[in-house]
């Protein structure tokens, strides 16, 4: 199992695929290549002092060891983007998160990266309702 380690490469990621699973949001892209896939982990300061965040650190990449050879695909980036709930989540619920997170990546239940949201005022007037010109 790779490491990411740099910021363009968990950039890259976080344009890509995404897919919610339990405690954890997992980031993914295809690199196009043949290279084992690579994983990196996330997890914000909200979520706890650096004990913590280690803790949770931790117990992810012990899961993943154990997930990602069975659902993981090659030429994949991964990012697992954890929440302060993966720290009291059981071990085997924490590997079925991963395991179905990556496979929502892959398969067509899951979302792209959100457009950008589009202000009301640049969007034309509605013809149901009269707007404060037509008073």
């Amino acid at each position: 199992m790779d490491r990411l380690v740099k910021r363009k490469d968990f950039v890259a990621a976080a344009s890509g695929l995404r897919a919610n699973s339990g405690p954890l949001l997992l980031q993914g892209r295809d690199r196009a290549d043949e290279a084992p896939a690579r994983i990196g982990l996330t997890i914000t300061k909200k979520h706890g002092n650096a004990v913590e965040r280690n803790r949770i650190r931790r117990r992810l990449r012990a899961a993943v060891r154990d997930a990602l050879p069975r659902t993981g695909k090659h030429g994949f980036d991964y990012v697992i983007v954890a929440r302060r709930a993966a720290l009291g989540t059981p071990f085997a619920d924490l590997i079925h998160d991963i395991e179905r997170g990556i496979t929502r990546l892959h398969s067509g239940s899951r979302r792209s990266h959100k457009p950008a949201r589009v202000d009301a005022a640049q969007l034309p007037p509605r013809a149901d309702r009269e707007t404060l010109h037509d008073q």
